[in-house]
């Protein structure tokens, strides 16, 4: 057959179909600049950068493991946290029962930022988005009647990480679960909290510092449990497109590594140990891509630091649906929306998958909702057939065409952090943070105007309200809780044995003593979390951060319908008769660091002619 020939044939068809159109006018071009054609044929395949192989061997394009799902599928976590540890504890133990395999810890907002709860800082954060920890009495609640020898457990922590890693080592020792048993994955990533999330206690020097001891003391002594999670996911809900997430994570993994070889480490030594974390969201094929992607670049990254053995290539990841695709309008559509994202992951390959509620844009999931997220991973799994075969898309037209595309794309950003000496440069500089910036302006700009569309949102909205029953937490009583257990702590331990630990936190924070190693010890002496980050911040200092917006993005995005013109004739009058432009006040709240709300109002704000003032984060 000649292909030439059916190829003009298709396209002699489609155009008349297309009322006779030019084909090009229908290319898609995605958020990233990426050219989607209408059609792929076998000549594609001719054209891509990156190798297939086979699943189990580098570059793990298909896959980290060489049977994937049909010797074992991927676990199911449940990413929970109920503002108190006996709450959260009760909630693990239905998800055991109930098909999970492993647990993963969301820690209230003054855990995040290392405050005990009776700080006058964290009144209304004290419960709130997480598990209040205050210390290993905490854990051991926590972890109650969990077998933490048998049970993976991944912790999302990083400003606070080393006291909260340090309580967790230490319970799971007095429950009868040494070190070198534990298994489980701690974030530990804290570039991205400096370009995103902002959930960062010291400045970025000891930041790293704390990093390089988690990996040198876990690659040592804790040879199954993960010591960092190189995250995306928080990128991606700040706005990054999935380029922008790709390419912006594998560089902080760069940096981690170069961060371990100083610190002279073998990269044998903890390479197999690193594990990332990726947002998936609404652009299906997109999110696919964007996996196998991400394994073949970082196969070609860690090849540079000549390991020898084939598993430091391997890129292994956990997922999470995205949370910023969910949405309070027509909130029972999100249950689509998380079912559509999971098998994007799964058909992505990942190791590991957490599926948002539907009701989490409106509060914390009851049981009912985070039922029917845990049992759709397991629709996925067991009714689908998709664990039936390994690695089902891999040879597709647009899917390898799109994978080469992102990894063209995604390389591009990735040199760019090169030139300026790193990603630690980069992000004193500003860049990643400017780009997402840039990315997200331009996406709410789309979403206003309704270039893109959210169902339920902005096209097809109901014309009924949805009564959903949501889970209210009284945060009150929780820090009354918490506060009392504290007391409880402090009029029961030895003080003159915390007094003793947080001089030596204090010595090794100076000097170059492990302070994972001392902190352990300090939280079996009963130190509590803000007592050792205090003790840590005495030399480090508290990490601030200026605020900064862009501006011209969002209004050379928006769709010029007549409202922008309406919005400028008002102001003009305002001006006319006030004498100056009308002025407005954004500042965000609490402990919480996702300031992307905040960032896209003030954007928008200014760029249709308001004078806005935008506050520092962390305010009470």
């Amino acid at each position: 057959m000649d292909r030439k020939k059916s190829y003009k044939g298709w396209e002699e068809r489609a155009s008349k179909e297309l009322r006779n159109k030019d084909l090009k006018d229908h290319f898609w071009e995605t958020p990233e600049g990426i050219k989607v054609k209408p059609l792929y044929t076998e000549e594609d395949l001719q054209k891509i950068n990156h190798e297939i192989g086979f699943p189990g061997l580098p570059p793990y394009t298909r896959g980290p493991r060489a049977t994937m799902y049909t010797n074992r599928p991927w676990t199911i976590r449940q990413y929970a946290g109920f503002s108190t540890a006996e709450e959260s504890n009760k909630f693990y133990k239905e998800g055991l029962k109930n098909g999970v395999m492993g647990l993963s810890v969301a820690f209230d907002l003054a855990t995040h930022r290392g405050y005990d709860s009776d700080h006058p800082r964290v009144v209304a954060d004290v419960g709130n988005a997480g598990v209040a920890i205050d210390s290993i009495e905490d854990m051991n609640l926590l972890f109650d009647g969990i077998p933490l020898d048998q049970m993976s457990v991944s912790m999302t922590m990083n400003g606070a990480v080393i006291p909260v890693l340090a309580s967790f080592i230490a319970s799971g020792e007095e429950q009868g679960c040494p070190r070198e048993k534990l298994t489980g994955t701690i974030q530990n990533d804290i570039l991205k909290e400096f370009m995103v999330r902002n959930t960062f206690i010291f400045p970025p020097k000891p930041s790293m510092r704390i990093v390089a001891d988690i990996i040198e003391y876990t690659s040592k002594k804790m040879p199954r449990f993960n010591s960092i999670s190189i995250s995306g996911y928080h990128m991606q809900e700040a706005g990054a497109n999935q380029v922008q997430e790709l390419a912006y994570t594998l560089a902080d993994g760069k940096e981690y590594i170069k961060s371990a070889l100083d610190r002279g480490l073998n990269i044998d030594e903890f390479a197999p140990r690193l594990s990332f974390f990726w947002s998936i969201g609404m652009n299906f094929f997109m999110e696919i891509a964007k996996m196998r992607a991400a394994r073949y670049m970082w196969s070609e990254i860690v090849k540079q630091f000549k390991p020898k053995n084939d598993r430091s290539l391997a890129l292994r990841t956990h997922c999470q649906t995205s949370g910023v695709s969910l949405v309070e309008q027509d909130a029972y559509n999100n249950i689509v929306r998380t079912t559509i994202e999971a098998m994007a992951a799964v058909m992505g390959g990942t190791q590991s998958l957490h599926t948002n509620s539907f009701d989490e844009a409106l509060a914390l999931p009851t049981k009912f909702s985070a039922r029917i997220a845990r049992n759709t991973q397991l629709i996925i799994s067991e009714e689908t057939g998709i664990c039936n075969v390994i690695d089902p898309l891999a040879g597709s037209y647009y899917v390898e065409s799109l994978t080469s595309s992102i990894v063209e794309e995604s390389q591009k950003l990735i040199n760019e952090i090169d030139e300026v000496g790193g990603m630690v440069k980069a992000i004193e500089m500003g860049i990643p943070k400017m780009r997402i910036e840039e990315s997200s302006a331009k996406r709410q700009a789309r979403v206003d105007s309704n270039e893109e569309t959210i169902v339920g949102v902005n096209k097809y909205k109901p014309s009924e309200k949805q009564e959903i029953n949501i889970l209210s937490i009284d945060n009150e009583e929780v820090r009354k809780r918490q506060i009392s257990r504290l007391q409880e702590l402090k009029n029961s331990r030895n003080s003159k044995n915390v007094e003793s630990f947080i001089e030596k936190i204090k010595n090794a924070a100076s000097s170059n003593g492990n302070l994972l190693e001392i902190c352990i010890e300090a939280s079996k002496n009963r130190c509590t979390v803000g007592e050792m980050t205090l003790a840590m911040e005495s030399v480090f200092g508290r990490h601030n951060l200026s605020t900064k917006t862009i501006s011209g993005v969002y209004k050379s995005t928006v769709k010029n319908d007549g409202k922008i013109d309406i919005i400028d004739n008002e102001l003009s009058k305002f001006i006319n008769k006030k004498g100056r432009r009308p002025r407005m006040l954004v500042v965000k709240m609490g402990q919480d660091g996702h300031d992307r709300g905040a960032k896209l109002i003030a954007t928008a704000f200014s760029d249709l002619g308001f004078d806005v003032d935008i506050g520092p984060l962390f305010q009470t």
